[in-house]
């Protein structure tokens, strides 16, 4: 089945608003089109108080998997996430709501235009989606929405088998430390993980060195060792290394493919006074690296502690957080997840049943898996496209970039702070 109304593309939209003294402007523009129809525009006016959406309900079937897709041409709109947004809701025959409302996800781009895609399952009872195209909260911006489509889809599993290692190297030496992991990297490759975490600074531990003894170049040796590792076991491979560049050292976390090659490296931006103080500096950004089972960001120990990193990674993308860590908080690497989305593999040092864990964090912040000093392999499998629906919230991934707080607002608190 499709429904795009490419002939009669006005035939049952209309508009509304919260309140009147909020509505934007709105109308239909046949010189704006998107593929030689029509767009549906609305700007702003109220001095970015405006929000208004326009409405259309389309025929859908229980149970059948369908495809959502949506364009937009967006102009002098500050912030395109929290300003522009399309929302589905579900309908029964009697036209109550059937669960919460769905939040599409940002799709690919397409000569200029912007979209929203993602693939639902229609939900039992549902006879109808309402679709709402919506602009709110920036009274200089315009948008102009394609006119959506739905069609007949499949939903696709993407699964991945998350793999991390829990060992602390004592009394060692780096060949030592290389031993001992390539054993344990052999265990999870047995288990057919497509990625593993080892801890951080995995060439420092255990050797008595300190962070600037220990510090080698990328490439470099331990590199290099990971690197055949990676390529043997057709694994993704991330770990923490003490890395120097020229006299600069840092705290870095690398990701090597499946092929062996270095896919990307991060260096620690969040740094705790120790490491200041042993010499270390601190890195200047968060990169998010594509894997072929999806977008990986990297996040080292005291970064934790603080919601920035976690958050700019998410908002890049980033579906599944790597976490090399030496001890950590828990409670922490929980909130991380929850607050993002994502799902957190940490390798860690520490054996304290009530504070970090070498574990597998789900979206809710629960363990699906963790390992010991007697279990140090823990491989677990997830689906990157399953939706997680909250209670009451719905699917929150998609929510959190709409709704959370504005650059002008927190530029605002930021200011206030570096004037004390």
């Amino acid at each position: 089945m499709a429904f795009g109304l490419k002939s009669q593309v006005l035939d049952g939209w209309s508009f509304k608003a919260q309140r009147a003294a909020i509505q934007p402007r709105h109308w239909t523009d046949i010189e704006m089109t998107f593929q030689g129809a029509p767009t549906l525009a609305i700007s702003g006016q109220k001095a970015g108080h405006d929000n208004g959406s326009w409405v259309h309900s389309y025929p859908v079937t229980a149970g059948a998997e369908i495809n959502y897709m949506v364009y937009f041409r967006a102009e002098d709109v500050d912030e395109l996430a929290r300003s522009i947004l399309t929302t589905l809701i579900w309908l029964d025959k009697d036209g109550n709501q059937i669960g919460p409302k769905e939040f599409p996800a940002r799709g690919l781009d397409q000569d200029g235009w912007h979209s929203f895609q993602q693939v639902y399952v229609v939900p039992h009872n549902a006879v109808t989606c309402q679709v709402e195209l919506i602009y709110r909260w920036d009274g200089d911006g315009k948008v102009h929405f394609s006119i959506p489509e739905i069609s007949d889809a499949q939903l696709q599993a993407r699964k991945v088998r998350l793999a991390t290692i829990h060992h602390k190297p004592h009394n060692s030496t780096l060949e030592g430390n290389w031993r001992a992991f390539e054993q344990l990297i052999k265990e999870a490759a047995l288990e057919e993980a497509d990625i593993v975490c080892l801890p951080e600074a995995m060439n420092m531990a255990g050797t008595g060195k300190s962070y600037v003894e220990a510090a080698e170049s990328i490439p470099g040796p331990t590199s290099q060792f990971l690197s055949t590792l990676a390529r043997k076991h057709q694994m993704y491979i991330v770990a923490g290394l003490l890395e120097a560049e020229g006299d600069v050292v840092y705290n870095t976390a690398v990701l090597m493919d499946r092929e062996g090659n270095l896919s990307g490296k991060y260096r620690k931006v969040c740094l705790p006074r120790e490491e200041i103080e042993g010499g270390v500096s601190p890195g200047q950004a968060f990169p998010v690296f594509e894997t072929d089972f999806g977008k990986v960001g990297l996040m080292i120990c005291w970064d934790v502690a603080f919601p920035e990193p976690a958050r700019q990674l998410a908002m890049q993308g980033a579906e599944v957080i790597m976490l090399p860590i030496w001890g950590g908080n828990r409670t922490l690497a929980q909130a991380r997840a929850i607050e993002n989305q994502v799902y957190l593999v940490s390798s860690t040092y520490s054996n304290d049943e009530e504070e970090m864990r070498t574990a597998v964090f789900d979206l809710e912040g629960k363990m699906m898996g963790k390992a010991s000093d007697r279990d140090p392999v823990i491989v677990v499998e997830v689906d990157l496209n399953k939706q997680k629906l909250w209670p009451f919230l719905g699917e929150f991934k998609n929510r959190i970039a709409q709704e959370m707080p504005s650059r002008k607002a927190m530029e605002s608190s930021t200011s206030s702070l570096s004037r004390q």
